[in-house]
């Protein structure tokens, strides 16, 4: 994978050089883990646990990184920055105004609009605050646990979290959200799933739109990098690894076949939208019954 400049994104928040106490702790994330099997939204536990125990921070003077970690930090500013480049030509072309997101580098934990953020909660958008959250360390996890590496898996995931951001200013997952608030556990979960996979239809999209603007360079093996780390995160093959069984009604990302089919679908297309739900081409994982 290859951009066309070396040039990174102004839009990063680096917290890396920030301490931070109070957080949650191994028992509030088991918790929150626990939740996430049975169906129940996980951060619902952890921005309870972030309101009694807030998150203290103080300065630790300048951030020291690795090798491995420099090296991430720029691919992650590299990103950011195409995605702003290709969504803001989208929203454009659309007649409306892009809003670039901040992106904000921590580690272990960071206070957020949204509760306390935890580096066990893997990257992560907040509607709130609209910001895209990182621990780089989960590129580490990515490769060793999950055997998805690869710079377009990273990619990957920045560009997903940031489908989130355009999902929140389309209006998206503000109706989404209104509808789970009406809705029981399981069609709660089935609204969460579809707005998942659309995110990662438009992590496809991105990358579409960038090869074809001329701004991204895709090579040999890329492509199936992604693939392995939508495979990989899906959650039956999460559930099938941490409690040996697969519950679908408790799904709330979607299958390794469906991240995998609706990333596809994004990047063979570069349609993110379509005024016909039933066009194949589009990101509409709400215009159709099956996914």
């Amino acid at each position: 994978m290859r951009f066309d400049d070396d040039q990174e994104s102004d839009n990063i928040e680096d917290r890396r050089g920030i301490v931070s106490g109070g957080g949650l702790g191994l028992g509030a994330v088991a918790l929150a883990l626990l939740a996430w099997y049975f169906g129940i939204d996980p951060r619902m536990v952890l921005n309870f646990a972030s309101q009694t125990r807030p998150v203290a921070q103080q300065s630790s003077g300048p951030v020291r990184e690795s090798p491995e970690e420099a090296k991430s930090r720029h691919l992650v500013g590299q990103v950011l920055r195409d995605t702003e480049r290709t969504w803001d030509r989208v929203f454009t072309a659309a007649g409306r105004t892009y809003e670039k997101p901040r992106l904000v580098l921590f580690r272990g934990a960071t206070s957020t609009a949204c509760g306390t953020g935890e580096a066990a909660m893997g990257p992560f958008y907040c509607p709130g605050d609209r910001k895209v959250y990182i621990d780089l360390g989960f590129y580490d996890e990515l490769a060793r646990r999950f055997a998805a590496p690869g710079e377009f898996a990273q990619a990957y995931v920045i560009a997903h979290e940031i489908g989130h951001h355009v999902q929140n200013l389309a209006g998206i997952s503000g109706k989404v959200h209104q509808a789970q608030q009406a809705a029981g556990k399981v069609e709660r979960n089935a609204l969460s799933v579809r707005l998942e996979l659309q995110a990662d239809c438009f992590a496809g999209v991105w990358a579409n739109q960038a090869v074809a603007a001329g701004t991204l360079k895709l090579e040999e093996g890329d492509v199936e990098s992604a693939i392995n780390a939508a495979t990989a995160i899906g959650d039956d093959t999460l559930q099938r690894q941490a409690q040996g069984r697969v519950v679908p009604d408790s799904f709330t990302h979607g299958s390794s076949e469906q991240r995998v089919r609706w990333f596809r679908r994004g990047l063979e297309y570069g349609k993110p939208f379509s005024r016909d739900k039933a066009d194949p081409q589009s990101c509409n994982t709400f215009g159709r019954g099956s996914l």
